[in-house]
């Protein structure tokens, strides 16, 4: 994993704490949706399918910060939505560096530019930009022309004043293995940015598009041929081992979905950032009253298809941690 020596260190502790204090439950990372709107309208994408009057609200600076704080996470993942929308996303951001935690900004690049300033360089933070292909491929996946050239100008310009710079690329039935490592390898190489995740689309049911999510066994063949002959290594990718094991089919897991909760401007949502069966104030009363055994393959047919990274990340990093053998394989990785 391409993460800094000081987050590793950070998340060593965090575990630790958990575990002394005999904690089964707790996040590594929460996702903070200060507001759905985008300017962007794409096809795979369950998030922005709100009545308008949803559409315009944002949620308060203080709002998010509380919940952050109840929740405990060192590690905080901005989404929506596009945040750089929210006229406050620089003060919501400043306010959780401040608090030491570990931040990553997703956003589509459009307004990165405009808004760069708004920001400062620190080693707690990281702009988290959508790439999900080359040009005719990300530009198609959005559905707009000339998204791809925006965002790698955003990468250099924010690259170039001193940010840390990571990606996040979806990946659906129109990709293959041969997209998959040109992606990559442009990113890797080319942009040079400091670390890539990557996902197979999650069947989301409010989707405009319904026709090219992967199921498991499409994900698994996927991975498997584009990290043959051992490619993964040569990436910065911002995953454990065992979760690329995971997405290659060389093991099973279970899906922990309380590890990467999500909040959002109704709430903690259950049980996931991608399945919405409703939503309560707290981090206490997500984590207490939600029935987790009621979720995962084999429990909720929504979640037949779902490899995504949100509910198996998670359990790849409680499974290293657990192994004296994963632990040193992630650290040699």
């Amino acid at each position: 994993m391409a993460i800094t020596t000081r987050q590793s260190m950070r998340m060593a502790w965090y575990l630790l704490g958990q575990r002394i204090a005999k904690r089964e439950k707790f996040p590594l990372i929460v996702e903070l949706e200060p507001l759905f709107q985008c300017n962007l309208a794409c096809a795979g994408c369950g998030k922005i399918q709100h009545p308008e009057h949803v559409l315009r609200r944002r949620m308060p600076v203080e709002q998010a910060v509380r919940a952050i704080e109840e929740s405990g996470a060192p590690m905080v993942s901005i989404a929506g939505g596009e945040p750089l929308v929210h006229p406050e996303i620089h003060i919501i951001a400043a306010e959780l560096l401040e608090r030491r935690k570990f931040v990553y900004l997703c956003t589509n690049a459009l307004l990165l530019e405009r808004k760069l300033a708004n920001f400062k360089p620190s080693p707690y933070f990281s702009w988290a930009i959508h790439i999900d292909g080359l040009k005719e491929r990300h530009d198609a996946s959005v559905e707009r022309e000339g998204v791809f050239e925006k965002a790698v100008s955003a990468i250099k310009a924010a690259k170039s004043a001193g940010f840390r710079v990571t990606t996040n690329t979806t990946f659906f039935t129109h990709d293959s293995p041969k997209t998959i490592r040109e992606v990559l390898d442009f990113l890797n190489d080319e942009l040079q940015v400091d670390e890539m995740m990557i996902s197979p689309a999650y069947a989301y049911e409010k989707a405009p598009d319904q026709e090219h999510f992967l199921g498991v066994q499409q994900t698994q063949k996927l991975f498997a041929e584009a990290f043959a002959n051992g490619a993964r290594r040569r990436w910065r990718l911002n995953h454990s081992p065992l979760f690329l094991d995971f997405l290659e089919g060389r093991v099973d897991f279970e899906c922990t979905a309380w590890g990467i909760p999500s909040y959002s401007l109704f709430g903690w949502q259950r049980p996931c950032y991608l399945m919405s069966d409703g939503y309560v104030e707290t981090y206490r009363e997500l984590i207490e009253t939600t029935d987790w055994s009621r979720y995962g393959r084999g429990r909720d047919p929504r979640c037949e298809n779902c490899m995504a990274h949100c509910g198996y990340e998670p359990t790849a990093v409680l499974e290293t941690t657990r192994s004296l053998k994963q632990s040193l394989r992630a650290l040699r990785a």
